[in-house]
């Protein structure tokens, strides 16, 4: 298929983007039924259906004009999604916040776009790493900003923060298996891009290294679930952010569908607690897993899951991304902090939820947002498959990638016990440090604010002040000018043409006044005018002759 005469490119189903078709068909049906039981009305579904078919044109896309249409219509349907509840203005804010974001981040696949015309002649997203200097450069770097905006990894995580006001099912879909994980895929699909420059993949492989490291202990400083559940998003990615810089695609693929089906399924079970309870604080959750035992064991699952705690799946998918580090030490490192902090947040979520107190009994949960949680739960546990040998030979066979190796014994080993010796440290000490720094996000939004956002609307105040006064006002001034100067020359000149007309009225006038003197109507006046009018022509004859 052919979007754009003479552009080969459109849509094309291969390893990769089947595997993301899976885990979004798979997600979508959950958070459908949850959303159905929660009793949104036609408004969300058609909403959340336009989005999920903005991700499929995104993920089967094989150049850059289809990829950019799913991108954007992605990015409206994620704005018009969290702004749900039109009526409260914070959440409107909220969804202004992450549009804004993500939009100028996405300003990089355009100017991608526009360098590839130039430098590969090719909008096809596998001819990229083709095209010649400096384009290839130009192109991967318009490719790294927007992937990295989309998928909130720093500079740009504070948007994510601002999301978690939207509906939880919101969250579950967009900021597990879709929008946020867009990004990751995007680098996943152009790994060759980011290899053929050499710095492209290093600058990638340390963004998520460092995002996953950072944001960690940013979600390790929340008191609020969801804001908890979004830093903890935006280091996860930040493990397939890592996985595509460092070519451990298989790793990197793994880690998202593994934490697609968590992060969904925390997401709907704090959209349980928030429907059933009014609350999202930890300290006011205490207890909330104890009252219903289908919720509280589902989320018990995703959290142990997220903690890395084997056999569950993320413990296994993490280690396949740090597999592709194990050549740099530092970078290793890093990874390995990121897995402990991966630990110590999830096992704080744990602590709250099924601390023994809190008021109230059981309470009752309809089934069709029961439903949902159990399948993600099995699959937060079951996707730890994909790491045994047999089972990831066939996974990367599968993704194109047969080639890559997996983590040694000794890495599984570790990052199991350094899970499982966290989360029992954080069990025990029940108290952990809350810096404001992590509990506001590093300040990113206020930065981002005081650097970009006032110094913008203030150009945008002073070229407003300048188009009224000195553009405006010279258009203006020409206009006057005009008027005057057809004002004084209308004065001037009117006034003797009006005289000149005036003068021949009066004549006119004069001469009808004279000429109606001698029509008196007696016929012996005709008479003596008409022998005065012959004598005057005989006077007339004679003088001529």
């Amino acid at each position: 298929m052919t979007f754009l005469p003479g552009w080969p490119g459109g849509l094309a189903v291969d390893g990769l983007s089947a595997v993301l078709l899976v885990t979004l068909g798979a997600v979508l049906a959950a958070v459908l039924v949850f959303a159905a039981g929660e009793g949104y009305g036609a408004r969300f579904f058609g909403l959340t259906l336009l989005f999920a078919a903005a991700m499929a044109v995104t993920v089967t896309a094989t150049d850059l004009v289809l990829l950019l249409m799913g991108w954007e219509v992605m990015g409206a349907m994620s704005y018009a999604l969290i702004g749900h509840d039109w009526w409260d203005a914070r959440r409107v804010g909220s969804a202004g916040v992450a549009f804004l974001t993500t939009r100028a981040a996405d300003m990089g696949l355009y100017a991608a776009a526009g360098f590839a015309v130039a430098g590969a002649h090719s909008l096809r997203l596998d001819d990229l790493a083709a095209a010649g200097a400096p384009w290839r450069d130009l192109i991967a770097a318009g490719v790294v900003v927007s992937a990295l905006g989309k998928s909130a990894q720093l500079p740009f995580s504070f948007w994510l923060s601002r999301a978690m006001d939207g509906p939880s099912p919101v969250s579950a879909l967009l900021h597990s298996a879709t929008m946020v994980a867009a990004g990751a895929y995007l680098l996943l699909r152009v790994h060759p891009l980011l290899a053929a420059t050499g710095w492209a993949a290093t600058l990638v492989t340390w963004a998520g290294a460092v995002t996953a490291l950072v944001l960690g202990a940013v979600a390790l400083a929340q008191r609020d679930l969801k804001q908890l559940l979004a830093a903890s998003t935006c280091a996860q990615i930040g493990f397939m952010v890592l996985g595509a810089g460092a070519g451990a695609l298989g790793g990197g693929t793994a880690q998202l569908v593994a934490h697609a089906a968590v992060k969904s399924l925390l997401f709907l079970c704090a959209g349980v607690w928030l429907g059933e309870l009014g609350t999202k604080r930890l300290d006011a959750l205490q207890g909330a897993a104890r009252r219903h035992r289908t919720v509280g064991a589902a989320f018990g699952v995703g959290a142990l899951a997220l903690a890395g705690v084997p056999p569950l799946s993320l413990w296994v998918t993490k280690d396949e991304v740090l597999a592709g580090a194990g050549g740099s030490p530092a970078l290793l490192a890093v990874g390995l902090a990121a897995s402990v902090l991966s630990a110590a947040y999830a096992a704080k979520a744990l602590l709250a939820a099924f601390r023994p107190g809190g008021g109230g009994g059981a309470f009752r949960v309809p089934l069709a947002q029961r439903a949902p949680l159990v399948p993600l739960a099995c699959a937060a546990a079951a996707l730890g498959a994909l790491g045994l040998p047999p089972v990831a030979d066939a996974w990367r066979r599968l993704l194109g990638v047969p080639d890559e190796s997996g983590p040694g014994p000794w890495m599984v080993a570790l990052s199991g016990v350094l899970a499982v010796v966290t989360v029992g440290a954080v069990m025990a000490v029940r108290r952990i440090p809350e810096p404001a720094w992590a509990l506001r996000w590093l300040w990113s939004e206020d930065v981002a604010s005081a650097l970009v956002v006032r110094p913008a609307f203030a150009m945008a105040r002073a070229l407003a002040r300048f188009d009224d006064r000195v553009v405006d006002g010279a258009v203006r001034g020409v206009a006057r000018g005009g008027q005057a100067i057809a004002g004084l020359a209308g004065r001037r000149v009117e006034f003797r043409l009006d005289g000149l007309v005036a003068a021949v009225g009066r004549a006119a006038r004069g001469l009808g006044a004279l000429a109606r003197r001698p029509q008196t109507g007696q016929v012996h006046l005709y008479y003596a005018q008409a022998a005065v009018v012959l004598a005057v022509l005989v006077v007339v004859a004679v003088l001529a002759g």
